[in-house]
């Protein structure tokens, strides 16, 4: 009895990958292996990074935070916790964004905290 293969099925699996990986360079793009390998470690990758995307726009928000404090003479672990003992409902996202956009409005927190 001949050997049955399921080519319908095989050749759509096949296409749904090679379409993930166009706009790569050389075999990456048209290469079943090679296109297969690069597009399941570009979804590694995207994967990890939306993890780290959140630790980086922190750690942004922290330096932003950091730098309008200290025109207002204060430090940024000071104004953090100055804000935390009156609680403050801001969170860095919000303090980042007044800071750079609103240094009025920032140093008007700034001055509440003290």
């Amino acid at each position: 009895m001949p050997r049955s293969v399921n080519v319908v099925a095989a050749r759509r699996r096949r296409k749904k990958m090679m379409k993930h990986a166009k706009g790569y360079f050389g075999r990456r793009k048209n290469v079943w292996t090679v296109a297969k390998n690069a597009v399941e470690k570009g979804w590694g990758y995207a994967y990890r990074d939306r993890k780290a995307k959140k630790r980086t726009f922190r750690g942004l928000w922290i330096m932003r935070i950091n730098a309008g404090a200290r025109l207002n003479g204060m430090s940024y672990s000071k104004f953090m916790g100055a804000a935390s003992a009156k609680n403050l409902e801001l969170n860095r996202k919000v303090l980042a964004d007044l800071a750079m956009n609103h240094p009025e409005t920032f140093t008007q927190v700034v001055k509440a905290v003290k």
